[in-house]
């Protein structure tokens, strides 16, 4: 009976994420007030995780592979799906390098964006199923690159151009798309590459944008489109986008960032991808209503961003490229389980006689 006991304990440490990869010496630091755990470790066969998304209590990675971001050499990415506390529940292969993945709730999709830099596709995943689509093209890439992320608005969809191939880049830095029976129409300018923005940072203004390296977007807490300006150490911030009344203001950065997520306020995990070590990481603390929470790729970090001056706080330290992140509503880890078994079970982790207990899940 003690045997079978803890077989069944196996299996529930499995099922709930308690079993995982001992920590390393090279994982990243929290700073004080803040809690870190690993999420998912090194997932077999796959490499660099990037993005991240959630659909209800599942959470989807996309794993690069080190494919070329074009697609070329036969570029073969992964989309991982995840328990809420980082079982992993499936996989599925797609071709091309993927590096944008959202959910589009309208259509209960994954659009998973492949080829970031030229030839861009996009392909469509079931998320309850991972059925995917074969990868559909672009209509067109008038920038001269590809598209890197999406983000679905009231206003429409809307899609980085990444990779243009002019300096100064007058080509769209943003465009809209629609999803057709043949592929993906590209549709105007939202945002162009040099495109007139009023500077947030003390002094103010107006400016003329360089975007060289278009990247993440996201929606803000207040409903503007966010650009990253990856490499250009930019936030872009469009107000009404796509329509008469749109406005642009810029956010000079202290490094470059990624992935950029905004809390709403209260406890929150927020999970990241730290490419070079193979892991996703769960960062948890309490965050202001819309706290701007960045991926440092160049510093090795996650910060917070003060969205008045540009200057970003440490939250997470010795991390080791971090790009894709995801937030959501604290999760509790099941700490202690207790199985009614021949009067015998498995409590914190420690056989003890369990006669008259309930099980319980704290």
């Amino acid at each position: 009976m003690v045997r079978q006991s803890i077989a069944l304990f196996t299996i529930v440490a499995v099922t709930t994420g308690l079993a995982g990869a001992a920590p390393t010496a090279a994982a990243p630091t929290a700073a004080k007030g803040y809690s870190l755990t690993t999420f998912a470790g090194p997932l077999a066969g796959s490499s660099a995780p990037d993005s991240i998304a959630t659909v209800g209590n599942n959470v989807f990675v996309s794993y690069g592979n080190g494919g070329d971001p074009t697609g070329a050499g036969g570029a073969m990415s992964t989309i991982a799906k995840y328990s809420n506390h980082g079982v992993l529940l499936g996989t599925v292969t797609v071709a091309g390098h993927s590096d944008g993945l959202r959910y589009d709730a309208a259509t209960g999709q994954l659009w998973s964006m492949q080829n970031e830099d030229a030839s861009p596709t996009l392909v469509l995943i079931n998320p309850k199923t991972l059925a995917a689509t074969a990868p559909v093209p672009f209509s067109a890439t008038p920038h001269g690159g590809g598209y890197d992320d999406v983000a679905f608005g009231a206003g429409g969809t809307f899609v980085s151009a990444s990779n243009p191939g002019g300096n100064p880049n007058t080509g769209p830095a943003v465009v809209s798309v629609t999803r057709t029976a043949s592929g993906v129409t590209v549709g105007g300018t939202v945002l162009a590459g040099n495109a007139t923005a009023s500077v947030i940072n003390p002094g103010g203004g107006t400016t003329t944008l360089n975007l060289l390296d278009p990247d993440s977007l996201t929606f803000d807490n207040t409903g503007r489109l966010v650009l990253d300006g990856q490499s250009d150490q930019q936030l872009v911030f469009i107000s009404n986008p796509g329509t008469s009344s749109q406005s642009n203001s810029v956010l000079n950065l202290a490094t470059s960032v990624d992935d950029t997520v905004f809390a709403s306020g209260g406890r929150q995990r927020v999970l990241f991808a730290d490419r070079n070590s193979n892991t996703v990481y769960a960062l948890t603390g309490t965050f202001t209503a819309g706290e701007a929470i960045a991926a440092q790729d160049g510093a090795n970090a996650i910060g917070s961003i003060n969205l008045d001056n540009g200057s970003i706080a440490p939250l997470v330290t010795g991390a080791n490229s971090p790009h894709g992140e995801a937030i959501t509503g604290a999760v509790p880890e099941p700490a202690t389980w207790a199985m009614l078994m021949g009067g015998f079970g498995i409590v914190g982790g420690i056989l003890r006689r369990t006669r008259g207990m309930a099980i319980v899940a704290a």
